[in-house]
């Protein structure tokens, strides 16, 4: 009954995922606008999916931070402002159970960003990397952690003698922006952890990290 329903929504996801691609949300709020908020579409809750960042400007920083940060925040706003590309590649990524994609957006033969989805039970995660001059420049994470699984119905709780169903309102949703130069992880802001600084291991830790996946995705494109 599980694996039934489990089939169910994946299938239910991803033809309204397919749809939504080319669709064109005209009616878009400020809040829509605003990258700190939820990016969301409004689609029925076991069909939701993070939208990409566009015409979007850079969260403020601190005043010691403004001018190193500069050009990659202008960067940031120059590529997603684009709304005509000169070719989008696309590749499957099998990470996780219900898998994703990869897709590459490349502007006079440059490749300028890489935007990854991938879609899981009780989660779904969307990168958006960001090249400067042929460098990583900025990371844009965005993911939601659902209370229970997409498939976990009020018959699914009763069954698992539980007090929840699936409830996409409590779900959490976590944003992490990374700032590199030269290689090197400048800045890191989180929604949750915004006023405190990281820790230089920590930062260091989260470079590490990132430019591992992010050379995984450029290994990727390479291979096709």
């Amino acid at each position: 009954m599980v694996k039934s329903k489990l089939a169910y929504y994946i299938t239910t996801f991803f033809l309204v995922l397919i749809i939504g691609c080319g669709a064109d949300n005209k009616n878009k709020t400020a809040k829509d606008n605003d990258p700190a908020s939820v990016l969301v579409d409004s689609l029925p809750r076991d069909t939701l999916k993070l939208k990409e960042a566009s015409n979007e400007a850079d969260l403020p920083v601190n005043e010691y931070l403004t001018e190193k940060l500069k050009p990659i925040r202008e960067n940031f706003k120059r590529i997603n402002s684009t709304t005509k590309w000169d070719s989008i590649e696309t590749q499957e990524l099998w990470e996780t159970t219900e898998g994703g994609e990869a897709k590459f957006y490349y502007q006079n033969g440059q490749l300028e960003k890489i935007a990854t989805r991938l879609f899981g039970e009780t989660f779904q995660q969307f990168t958006e990397y960001y090249l400067l001059n042929g460098q990583l420049s900025f990371v844009f994470e965005k993911s939601y952690k659902y209370n229970r699984p997409m498939y976990y119905d009020s018959a699914a709780m009763k069954e698992n003698n539980d007090t929840e169903a699936f409830d996409f309102g409590k779900a959490g949703i976590m944003e992490d922006r990374s700032y590199f130069a030269n290689g090197q992880l400048l800045h890191r802001v989180n929604n949750q952890n915004r006023s405190s600084p990281f820790s230089e291991d920590y930062l260091l830790e989260e470079q590490k990290r990132i430019k591992n996946e992010f050379e995984k995705l450029i290994s990727l494109k390479k291979k096709k």
